[in-house]
């Protein structure tokens, strides 16, 4: 083979199973079902892996330009940092795929930040920075001291952690009356990728628990994004009013 065909190889393994690319670019096999499958959910994972990198930027950016954390839930936040970092120890010490949960790191490293900043914010420089040196002293301890049994458990309540979070930021905005800081395009992009997760976490994983925490997430997340419609106007009013 040429050094182009097999750079081109390279390259392609990121998505395609060795045997899928056989299939496709060699025998010019394009109707294996099992190959399109593995290979669309090697595709969506790095989809939502890059789409990760910058999912909750817009509420960050949010956060930032008003200089305010209004409306956001911290302890929602901090379950949600939870559920997140919990399956993300869960799949690293299990061995699954980096594209079956890559996104969790980045989504990780967001929601942190999102948490640092409304403590800031909200006056609480000392907590914020204990919060961000808690939180890596946490991961770590998951990822390296932590058994893979309690790992297990962990990821196993995580259903009712990820709809623990969401219920409660869906309550603030009930109570509210708007949705305040939350981003739009955030509670969209998370909502398509908890969907996405899926299909990938059956295609990659087969674990039950992980397809699970995603059907959960899910349900949860459109919650929100129901809500976001709903009381658009009224957070739209309010932004209106600050601004005079």
């Amino acid at each position: 083979m040429s050094q182009p065909f097999n750079l081109f190889r390279q390259v392609a393994l990121l998505v395609f199973t060795p045997q899928c690319f056989d299939n496709y670019f060699i025998d010019f096999n394009f109707t294996d079902g099992p190959c399109f499958k593995a290979t669309l959910s090697k595709g969506l994972g790095l989809a939502l892996i890059l789409g990760s990198i910058l999912v909750k930027v817009p509420q960050i950016l949010k956060i930032l330009k008003s200089k305010s954390g209004e409306g956001i839930n911290l302890f929602s936040v901090t379950l949600d940092l939870t559920a997140i970092s919990i399956y993300m120890s869960y799949s690293l010490v299990n061995g699954f795929p980096f594209s079956s949960w890559g996104d969790t790191f980045f989504l990780g490293i967001q929601t942190v930040a999102i948490g640092v900043l409304v403590l800031f914010y909200n006056g609480k420089k000392v907590q914020a920075a204990l919060y961000l040196v808690v939180y890596l002293l946490a991961c770590f301890a998951l990822c390296t001291a932590t058994p893979k049994q309690v790992l297990w458990t962990l990821t196993s309540i995580n259903i009712f952690i990820v709809v623990s979070g969401k219920l409660l930021q869906a309550w603030t905005n009930f109570q509210n009356g708007h949705t305040g800081q939350l981003a739009a395009v955030t509670l969209i992009m998370l909502l398509g990728g908890s969907a996405a997760r899926i299909f990938t976490s059956i295609q990659e994983t087969g674990d039950s628990v992980a397809i699970l925490t995603y059907v959960a997430s899910t349900a949860v997340n459109a919650v929100l994004v129901v809500q976001l419609v709903y009381y658009w106007k009224a957070t739209e009013a309010l932004k209106n009013k600050k601004k005079h």
